[in-house]
């Protein structure tokens, strides 16, 4: 068994025409790490692929099954359980899609292993827009709701929707899994948010983000409504919490 202190968590939900290839991406790269896929029971036959290509990655690369499409944050939140139950270091969130570079994994790595971050955010904003092949409507959607987030909660932070993310194992330790409750894409928001809260540092690298050539896109205007309105009351009840801080 091929030993890592690095696991790439991939939710899934109809990704066959990508997961190959992601996967195969992921391996090939000079840092070793291990990946989880969270497979939401895709009708188009995702889940065997991975059990395929686990004959040829055995001991690094695993799969969760969930009966149905749960929301992505509780596939993120089973991903996290699972791998600080597996000891690893360093845990990290990536789309199927090829839209967050796997190239890009190593510099998220050394960003926490090396550089004093605890939270490593691969950022479209924080050196321009970044953004190759997203419609405009949908570039200003994203770029507004992330301005919105940080005008709101005071983050330093430019990407706060971001989905491409490295953990510190303390990090996920420390904050209370159990209690974030958003379930779409504000699940992204509510993570970094209690991570700043709990003192942790959430350092932003600059990654350039490619819309997806194969398969569906699962965002839509509803997604971000969620961010929009819902941190509006995170933030309001944040005041009355007691967030767990770093040691």
């Amino acid at each position: 068994m091929q030993l890592s202190d690095s696991l790439v968590i991939i939710p899934t939900y109809n990704e066959r025409e990508n997961i190959e290839n992601i996967i195969r991406a992921v391996m090939g790269l000079e840092k070793s790490f291990h990946i989880l896929v969270i497979e939401d029971n895709s009708p188009d036959g995702t889940a065997a692929i991975v059990k395929m290509l686990q004959k040829e990655f055995p001991g690094s690369l695993f799969i969760i099954e969930r009966k149905e499409k749960s929301g992505l944050g509780t596939a993120y939140i089973a991903g996290f359980k699972w791998a600080l139950e597996h000891s690893y270091e360093y845990i990290f969130e990536m789309d199927a899609d090829f839209s967050h570079n796997p190239n890009d994994l190593p510099r998220l790595y050394r960003a926490c292993s090396g550089q004093g971050g605890d939270v490593a955010v691969g950022s479209r904003y924080v050196s321009g827009v970044n953004v190759v092949n997203w419609p405009m409507g949908r570039v200003l959607m994203s770029w507004c709701a992330s301005k919105y987030v940080r005008f709101i909660t005071r983050m330093p932070i430019h990407d706060t929707t971001a989905g491409f993310v490295c953990y510190r194992r303390e990090v996920l330790e420390t904050i209370d899994l159990d209690r974030i409750r958003f379930k779409g894409y504000a699940f992204q928001i509510e993570m970094k948010f209690t991570a700043c809260k709990s003192g942790f540092n959430v350092v932003e690298v600059p990654v350039i983000f490619i819309n997806r050539e194969l398969g569906t896109s699962k965002m839509n205007t509803s997604i971000f409504g969620e961010a929009v309105f819902g941190v509006l009351s995170m933030k309001i009840k944040s005041r009355f919490r007691n967030y767990p801080q770093k040691k």
